[in-house]
């Protein structure tokens, strides 16, 4: 295979994958629900179904598939493989804790952000795990923070495949205004979400480097509208980031 050959994909394998999502999403599904939606004979959706079941990745109930347990062990694999990844939880746990807030440790991958570690404080937005769920950097402090780190072609590449979908009427939907936006959160080290995801919550973000000062991902903390303003929102949270983010680094560089 040359340097400019596309490696060959197997199709077979990205149906197992559709179906695997589809079934994410829709929290099980029978064969024919899964074939239509699919546009996929139910006979074909019946072969990968069986197949995942045989190697112990799905579960069935009746005419019901859903994802098995295996997903889990994986899941948990893949979050600690690397030991940063580990580490992180316990800041993104403490940000909740000394902030009263939603707190959480996310990464970029394929050009979305990542949810790691999610914690809720007192005052959260809202108190369930969204651990593993992607998201458009663009729109999040923690991803903004991420981007804000990566070289200028990884940003262009990144837009160029997923573009700036508005989440809010507050979105930066303008690759200009979000590369302007960049420069001044590299120059000051966090970034701001200004209701640019949900309405009615604000964020500060800050990203974390490795020893090798590559970004390893960004902690951020979210909280509602009205609660992020004045000292609180423009000087002293951001400070509280900086400072996890700066224990968070050193432990890792004498691990």
């Amino acid at each position: 295979m040359t340097e400019n050959t596309a490696p060959r994909t197997l199709a077979t394998t990205q149906t197992s994958f559709e179906i695997i999502e589809l079934l994410k999403e829709r929290g099980g599904g029978r064969v024919t629900e899964l074939a239509g939606e699919l546009d996929l004979a139910p006979s074909t959706v019946h072969s990968h179904l069986a197949t995942l079941i045989e190697a112990g990745y799905l579960t069935q109930e009746g005419d019901i598939y859903q994802l098995g347990l295996a997903f889990l062990e994986l899941g948990e694999h893949v979050r600690t493989r690397k030991e940063p990844y580990a580490i992180a939880e316990s800041y993104t746990e403490q940000l909740a804790a000394e902030t009263d807030s939603r707190a959480v440790f996310a990464v970029e991958e394929h050009g979305r952000g990542v949810y790691m570690y999610t914690f809720s404080g007192d005052h959260a937005v809202w108190t369930y795990s969204s651990v593993g769920k992607r998201f458009p950097l663009h729109v999040t402090a923690a991803g903004k923070s991420i981007l804000s780190q990566l070289p200028d072609a990884r940003v262009e590449e990144i837009i160029d495949q997923h573009g700036l979908e508005p989440k809010t009427d507050n979105t930066i939907t303008s690759r200009d205004v979000l590369l302007e936006e960049l420069a001044t959160i590299d120059e000051q080290g966090y970034a701001i979400n200004r209701e640019e995801q949900l309405d009615g919550v604000k964020a500060v973000g800050v990203p974390v480097f490795g020893p090798d000062r590559q970004v390893l991902g960004a902690f951020s903390v979210a909280s509602p509208a009205n609660r992020m303003k004045g000292e609180w929102f423009e000087d002293e949270l951001p400070e509280i980031i900086l400072a996890t983010a700066n224990e968070f680094e050193l432990e890792i560089s004498l691990t």
